[in-house]
C-alpha cells in the first residue's frame, strides 16, 4: 500500500478529512488535479455548526477575528438566528478560497502528503484494496491504498469510475455569480424579485461586491469554461435597467439547480463525501458546511477501522448517518429556490410563510434546519434530551483544578466519557478503551451548565462531537454504547 487512504479532491471536504485522518495517525495522500489553489472565493462564511466544528478542532483561531451575525434568512424571508440558544453566531464573510488554504495548511502541518497536478485517470477495487492510476508531473502512475475517498466535486470522476447511481432533476434554469470590484451597488437581499427574475447584491471584504443574478426561463448550459462577465452584465441590465459592465470582474461563475444525491455514500472501499455525493441549489450557503461535516462523521469511523479498533458496522454508519443529512439539505434547498427564484405566483406562499416565521418555534426549526444544528443521529433509545445531538460548549474545571471545557476536548478527535460526578465506577468500566477515549473527571464551572445538561452525571461524546451516552436517561449500558462506537475493548 503507498497509502492506508487516498482523497481525491483538495477541496474544503478533502482537506478537512485528510487532517481529521491525520489525528488519528492514518496514512492519507491527497490528489489533486490542480497545480494550485484557485482563489475563487465560491462558499461564504461558516453556518453555525461548522464554527463549532472548527472550534472542537482548534482550527477556529486560524480565520482570525471573522464577522459574525445572527442574520440569516430562508428562501429570502429574514430570520433571526439569535432563537438559538447557546449557538455560535455564524461567520458571514469568510471566502471559501479562505477557508481552503487555511483547512490544506492544518492537514499538511499534521502531516497529509498533499500532492497537487495529481490527475486520476481510473480506479479499480479489487476488495482488498483501491489502486489508482494517476497522471503527475513524472508522467503516469498507480498507487494502492486500503480505502480511497472522492471529494473531487459535483462532477467527481470517482463517482462515475465506482459506478455510484446518481438520480435526482437536471438543472431547469442558469444563475450568474460575479465577484466585481470599481463599482458601487446598493445591497439587495436575496429573495428580491424582479419581474423577469432575481437578483441579490452583498458587499465582501477589500472592495470587492458579490452580485447573483437569475433571470426566469433561461435554459441551463452545459459550460466547460466560466461565462464571460459580458454575459453577466447584459443579464444585470435586463433585469434591473442598470448597466454595470464597466466594473472589473474578480472571478465569474454559473450554476444551476441540478440537485441529486447517490443512493449510497460507500461501495466496497470506495467512499464519496461532499459534492461527489449531493448538488444541489446554493441555498444559505449550506453546501460547503455540509461537506465539511460529511468529512468530519466519516474521519474517525474510517480511521478506526484502518487502526482495527473497529469493524465495518461503524462505518456502515457513515452512509446511514450523512445519506439521511444529505436528503434534507436538498429538500430544503429545493423548497428556498421555489421562495426566491420563483415568480408572482408564489407570492402568497412568501406571505403565509412571512407571518409563520413570527413564531419563535417556526423560526427555530427552520433556523436550526439551515445552521445543521438540527442534526440527531440514531444513538440508541433514551430520554436524555442530547443524545444524538451535538454536545454543547459547556465551561469545566477538572479534578486537578485546570479550566478546560467540552470544546477543548475534542481538539485531539477522540473520544470523550465525561464523569461529572467524580464516580470511580463509572471510569472503572470505561478503562478498557482508555486507548482511544479520552476519560475526564470534571465539573461544570458556574454558569456554564447548558440547560439539556440539567442533571446529567455523565455524558459519552464521539469524536465528531455527538453524545452517542447520557446518563441518566440512556436506556443502553455504558460498555455497551462505548463497544458500539470505539469497538471491542482492549486486551487485558
Amino acid at each position: 500500500m503507498d497509502a492506508a487512504v487516498i482523497v481525491v479532491g483538495a477541496g474544503p471536504a478533502g482537506m478537512m478529512l485528510a487532517g481529521e485522518l491525520r489525528l488519528a495517525g492514518v496514512d492519507v495522500v491527497v490528489l489533486e488535479r490542480l497545480a494550485q489553489r484557485t482563489g475563487e472565493s465560491r462558499g461564504l462564511g461558516f453556518t453555525a455548526r461548522t464554527m463549532e466544528v472548527f472550534d472542537q478542532r482548534g482550527i477556529l483561531p486560524r480565520f482570525g477575528e471573522v464577522e459574525t451575525s445572527n442574520q440569516g434568512h430562508f428562501g429570502g424571508l429574514p430570520i433571526d438566528f439569535g432563537v438559538l440558544e447557546g449557538a455560535l453566531q455564524a461567520a458571514k464573510t469568510v471566502p471559501q478560497s479562505v477557508t481552503e488554504t487555511h483547512l490544506e495548511q492544518w492537514a499538511g502541518s499534521l502531516g497529509a502528503d498533499i500532492r497537487r497536478s495529481h490527475e486520476v485517470l481510473s480506479l479499480t477495487d479489487d476488495g482488498d484494496g483501491v489502486t489508482v492510476e494517476v497522471r503527475g508531473p513524472e508522467g503516469e502512475h498507480t498507487l494502492r491504498a486500503a480505502y480511497l475517498v472522492g471529494c473531487d466535486g459535483g462532477r467527481s470522476l470517482v463517482r462515475k469510475a465506482a459506478g455510484f447511481d446518481f438520480p435526482g432533476t437536471p438543472a431547469t434554469m442558469e444563475m450568474y455569480l460575479a465577484d466585481i470590484k470599481g463599482i458601487e451597488l446598493a445591497p439587495r437581499m436575496i429573495g428580491e424579485t424582479l419581474p423577469g427574475g432575481m437578483v441579490m447584491v452583498g458587499p465582501l471584504p477589500g472592495g470587492i461586491t458579490r452580485i447573483i443574478v437569475c433571470e426566469r426561463g433561461t435554459p441551463p448550459r452545459r459550460r466547460e469554461t466560466p461565462p464571460a462577465f459580458d454575459e453577466v452584465a447584459d443579464a444585470w441590465k435586463r433585469l434591473t435597467g442598470d448597466d454595470i459592465s464597466h466594473a472589473e470582474p474578480v472571478w465569474v461563475s454559473a450554476f444551476g439547480n441540478a440537485t441529486r444525491q447517490v443512493t449510497e455514500y460507500r461501495r466496497g472501499r470506495v467512499i464519496l463525501a461532499g459534492d461527489s455525493a449531493h448538488i444541489h441549489l446554493p441555498a444559505g450557503g449550506q453546501g460547503m458546511n455540509t461537506s465539511i461535516q460529511d468529512a468530519v462523521n466519516l474521519g474517525w469511523k474510517l480511521a478506526a477501522v484502518v487502526n482495527g479498533t473497529a469493524s465495518q458496522d461503524l462505518l456502515d454508519t457513515y452512509h446511514s448517518e450523512r445519506h439521511a443529512v444529505g436528503k434534507r439539505l436538498l429538500m430544503n434547498t429545493q423548497a428556498q429556490g421555489l421562495l426566491f427564484l420563483s415568480g408572482p405566483e408564489v407570492q402568497p406562499l412568501r406571505d403565509v410563510l412571512g407571518e409563520l416565521i413570527k413564531y419563535e418555534e417556526v423560526a427555530k426549526h427552520l433556523a436550526a434546519m439551515v445552521s445543521g444544528l438540527e442534526i440527531t443521529y440514531d444513538v440508541g433509545t433514551g430520554s436524555h434530551p442530547l443524545l444524538g445531538k451535538r454536545m454543547p460548549h459547556l465551561e469545566l474545571q477538572t479534578a486537578s483544578g485546570r479550566a478546560t471545557s467540552s470544546t477543548e476536548l475534542l481538539h485531539s478527535a477522540r473520544g470523550v466519557l465525561l464523569d461529572l460526578t467524580d464516580n470511580p465506577r463509572l471510569r472503572a468500566r470505561a478503562g478498557a478503551w482508555s486507548d482511544r477515549l479520552d476519560i475526564v473527571t470534571a465539573t461544570p464551572s458556574a454558569g456554564s451548565a447548558a440547560a439539556e445538561l440539567e442533571g446529567t452525571t455523565a455524558v459519552l461524546i464521539r469524536p465528531d462531537g455527538y453524545v452517542a451516552w447520557a446518563a441518566p436517561g440512556s436506556h443502553h449500558d455504558l460498555p455497551m454504547a462505548v463497544e458500539r462506537w470505539f469497538g471491542k475493548p482492549s486486551a487485558a
